[in-house]
């Protein structure tokens, strides 16, 4: 293919379920290339380096931002992440259907350097649906998820800035939408 793909970039609340979308999408479309962020955090149980993050050092991390090798970063629950740049690139000129998942720091930072990338927000059905989510996960101590919900508030404020919003009812339908969104081009 020589022509090149469009960036689409899915954010949204913690706890909205983008990673359940991306997930259940992939599986039935492997072809869509996800991109890999780094992060300064541990792994979580069944997380791999190189699969769900590259999981890098605070050094490493100051190196990857100094040298401007990411296409944003942001800092989240006192953990950085941020995406590798050049993977990026090289999927949008090879062609391949491309979708970052990230949060809003960072889809702001890539419509200021990539205007014509599609940002699509995810939100949830409600917020008290988004709040059992993300009690419910039992992997964060009580501040950490404090810090979460008041973070999800200034999330969801900035859905007007988002080209295209999805609400998170049915995992499969909003698959099947971000989808159409992400081969569109």
């Amino acid at each position: 293919m020589s022509e090149r793909s469009r960036l689409t970039v899915l954010s949204g609340p913690s706890g909205v379920g983008k990673s359940t979308v991306v997930a259940h999408m992939r599986k039935e479309h492997p072809e869509v290339w996800l991109s890999v962020s780094a992060t300064t955090r541990k792994p979580r149980p069944g997380e791999k380096h190189g699969v769900h993050y590259f999981f890098v050092s605070d050094d490493e991390m100051d190196k990857l931002i100094a040298n401007g090798e990411l296409l944003e970063w942001a800092e989240f629950a006192g953990n950085r992440y941020g995406t590798p740049r050049a993977a990026v690139l090289e999927h949008l000129e090879s062609g391949v259907p491309l979708l970052l998942e990230i949060d809003l720091q960072g889809a702001r930072q890539v419509r200021e350097s990539m205007p014509e990338a599609l940002l699509v927000f995810l939100a949830p059905p409600s917020w008290e649906e988004l709040v059992r989510r993300l009690t419910g996960r039992g992997t964060e101590p009580p501040e950490v998820i404090e810090r979460r919900l008041e973070a999800a508030k200034v999330e969801l404020a900035a859905e007007p800035e988002f080209d295209v919003t999805l609400v998170n009812t049915s995992v499969e339908d909003v698959a099947r939408e971000l989808l159409a969104l992400v081969e569109v081009v």
